[in-house]
């Protein structure tokens, strides 16, 4: 009998590749996941992993267990969500991965409504870029992701999961004050195709949209400064290096110096919440959705 809890642990390994990162997944250690999955290969008769390098390759047989147990753990999950719907109960414990705008400026009184309303709900917070945050879904890292994209850099999602959409953020450009365009009610981007920029690090959403965008109309961005954190992206502006394009998530405290101004057409991101299909009947899952849309619509 293959045991249940280390098919878990293989399925981490397919989706992570390292010990060490399936362990961080499991919050375990990477000398317990190998422990895990030694016992599993003398439960299955067969190696299932071998090194490569830093990483771990699965075996054919490493890889077909994998999928059947990709499949039985999807199965265990639609069971226990079916049950926990039966009951009606919002209870248990649920990883939830945000961007960090949201993570800072929307999850905290969501967690803390969804505390006084439900006590036996637990949620775990972690803070997920939208690339990764399906893939991490998919591999169980996660149950809940509230994510987002731009209209001309969207994030696909996967067949297995669902969603549903929380809101629209719209966004600003920020100036300095002295900037000539600091007294504008709007702005077209295209008045600022020359002005040097301080954007999202690379690799991220938000600094896709700011190349794609440019290079849509002609022209090539002018990244002055990279800066991950939309509050140092406002720290450079009112320093007077550059102009930074703002959500308005992300404007709870602009320092003195700094000017925003909206974008003629108007420029907005999407802010949607994913899980698995399996879970969609999990009413924990549906409390937080609905304690997201209600702080959104506030």
């Amino acid at each position: 009998m293959l045991d249940l809890a280390r098919l878990r642990v293989l399925h981490a390994v397919a989706g992570h590749g390292t010990l060490a990162a399936a362990a961080q997944a499991l919050h375990l250690t990477p000398s317990a996941v190998s422990q895990q999955m030694a016992k599993l290969e003398r439960e299955a008769g067969c190696v299932l992993a071998e090194r490569q390098g830093r990483g771990l390759r699965l075996t054919e047989e490493g890889q077909a267990l994998a999928v059947h147990a990709a499949r039985i753990l999807a199965t265990v999950e639609e069971a226990a969500a079916d049950l926990a719907a039966r009951q009606g109960r919002v209870l248990g414990t649920l990883a939830v991965g945000a961007f960090p705008t949201a993570a800072r400026g929307l999850l905290p009184s969501v967690i803390t409504a969804c505390a006084a309303a439900h006590p036996d709900l637990r949620i775990r917070l972690l803070e997920v870029e939208p690339y990764q945050a399906m893939g991490r879904l998919t591999a169980g890292d996660l149950d809940l992701a509230v994510t987002q994209d731009w209209a001309n850099v969207p994030v696909a999602v996967p067949d297995r999961l669902r969603g549903i959409d929380i809101g629209h953020d719209p966004a600003d450009v920020a100036v300095p004050a002295g900037h000539p365009l600091a007294t504008r009610t709007s702005v077209a981007l295209s008045e600022l195709a020359g002005e040097p920029w301080i954007s999202s690090t690379a690799g991220t959403i938000c600094h896709d949209w700011l190349t794609n965008t440019f290079r849509r109309d002609g022209h090539e961005p002018v990244i002055a400064h990279q800066a991950a954190e939309f509050p140092t992206q406002l720290a450079l502006v009112a320093a007077g290096l550059g102009v930074a394009l703002i959500p308005r998530l992300a404007t709870d405290h602009v320092p003195p110096g700094v000017r925003l101004i909206p974008v003629t057409p108007a420029l907005d991101r999407r802010v949607f919440a994913v899980w698995r299909a399996e879970s969609s009947g999990r009413p924990a899952i549906h409390a937080v959705v609905e304690a997201l849309r209600a702080r959104w619509s506030r």
